[in-house]
């Protein structure tokens, strides 16, 4: 049975390292949604992404989860028509960050319910292995 409570907060573990990857991600997509290029026609920042993938944690014996990337994301890149900025093109059009601020604040609703939800069973599991003891003394 106690391998079973640690193999349970090994997997929560795992699952809350990954999902505080991806809110850094998301905070560095928001923070950098302005961010244009600085030299005419140079690309701005582009939003990066997350993807996860399943690990084999031999020590415990269990399928984990990890960070398997972080990637950017490349669709297309909005244009604003500002020919006094410093990156404007020829035509006078700044390309502007591909980050949505409704999408990546859904994101991190997502990452942070699932970081709760993780956090729950690890505070369901102590409370077992606490209980455990309190019945073996």
């Amino acid at each position: 049975m106690n391998a079973d409570l640690t193999k349970t907060l090994t997997i929560s573990a795992s699952a809350m390292d990954a999902q505080t990857v991806r809110l850094r991600v998301i905070a560095e997509n928001l923070a950098n949604q302005d961010t244009t290029g600085s030299s005419p026609g140079a690309d701005p920042y582009r939003r990066k992404t997350v993807t996860f993938e399943n690990r084999l944690d031999t020590a415990a014996g269990t399928e984990t989860v990890g960070v398997k990337g972080i990637g950017k994301d490349n669709g297309q890149l909005p244009l604003r028509y500002d020919p006094s900025n410093p990156a404007a093109n020829a035509q006078g059009y700044v390309k502007l960050p591909n980050v949505n601020s409704f999408t990546e604040m859904m994101d991190m609703r997502e990452a942070q319910r699932s970081y709760n939800a993780n956090v729950a069973v690890m505070q369901a599991t102590r409370t077992m292995l606490n209980r455990t003891i309190e019945l073996l003394k």
